[in-house]
């Protein structure tokens, strides 16, 4: 039941934060304005408002998916195959889940082409931009995938690290729906605090997967580029980190309450 409920918490939020999602990555990729990005998706149309959506459906409901159930199933094999404390086997099961869930990175690299303007006139569908990338070998379905690796690992080990405790500091819930309104807000506060502490992270990431072919460069060398591209400056950096928290506070209490909710009704 941990995967269905994960698999349905992120289907949910898909569907309602995909618009901000696409002005968010605009800006990681191309360091523009949160108005800029905005009268740029404009120009593209409404056509093209959710293109690019299959990519995030398939593997946010299956990452998510993997997400809460690997952690639940490796959290009671390490429970029950070691005698290390609870916090640790907890730590090193979000830790493989999120390592697991890396598996799926095509299917981020495929969202990242086609949200970007540049790759428009290249193919028009996900099933297109797979057959694409196929030319070049299955490493290049695997651009960004160390990026992907230290995110998904540590954000995963403080999502599940931090749940619990950040639920008790709230006041006490004495109904349902109360329940649902401290996991929204358990959920967002975590998601917008681990947005912004990644962000940097996923700005090298959204560059390197924006590359056809070509050299596989590093992430430090990737990472060097951008800093001297955008003038050496911090703020420059975070462009888009604003909206990024903001959405991420709306994604992961979606995610949070309906997976709690689902939860308790299975």
């Amino acid at each position: 039941k941990h995967y269905l409920c994960g698999y349905c918490a992120a289907f949910t939020n898909i569907a309602v934060t995909f618009p901000i999602q696409k002005v968010l990555f605009r800006q990681q990729l191309y360091g523009l304005k949160t108005k800029d990005a905005v009268h740029q998706l404009q120009k593209d149309g409404i056509r093209n408002l959710y293109r690019g959506i299959l990519p995030p459906l398939m593997q946010k409901t299956t990452t998510l998916a993997l997400m809460f159930g690997l952690y639940e199933d490796f959290s009671s094999l390490l429970h029950s195959h070691t005698s290390a404390p609870e916090l640790l086997t907890r730590s090193m099961a979000a830790v493989l889940a999120g390592t697991t869930e890396a598996l799926l990175t095509p299917f981020e690299r495929v969202q990242t082409l086609l949200q970007d303007y540049k790759h428009h006139d290249k193919f028009t569908n996900t099933y297109q931009a797979f057959k694409v990338l196929k030319v070049y070998g299955i490493r290049e379905y695997y651009r960004g995938l160390v990026p992907i690796l230290l995110r998904n690992g540590t954000s995963n080990a403080l999502f599940f690290g931090l749940r619990g405790p950040i639920k008790q500091c709230l006041p006490e819930a004495t109904s349902y729906s109360t329940h649902l309104v401290n996991d929204f807000i358990c959920g967002g506060l975590l998601g917008a605090m681990l947005g912004f502490l990644f962000f940097p992270m996923n700005v090298v990431k959204a560059r390197m997967q924006s590359q056809i072919g070509g050299e596989f460069q590093s992430f430090s060398k990737v990472f060097v580029k951008i800093w001297l591209e955008r003038d050496r400056k911090l703020m420059h950096l975070f462009r888009g980190a604003h909206l990024n928290y903001h959405r991420s506070v709306l994604s992961w209490g979606i995610i949070n309450a309906t997976y709690e909710f689902l939860l308790k009704l299975l």
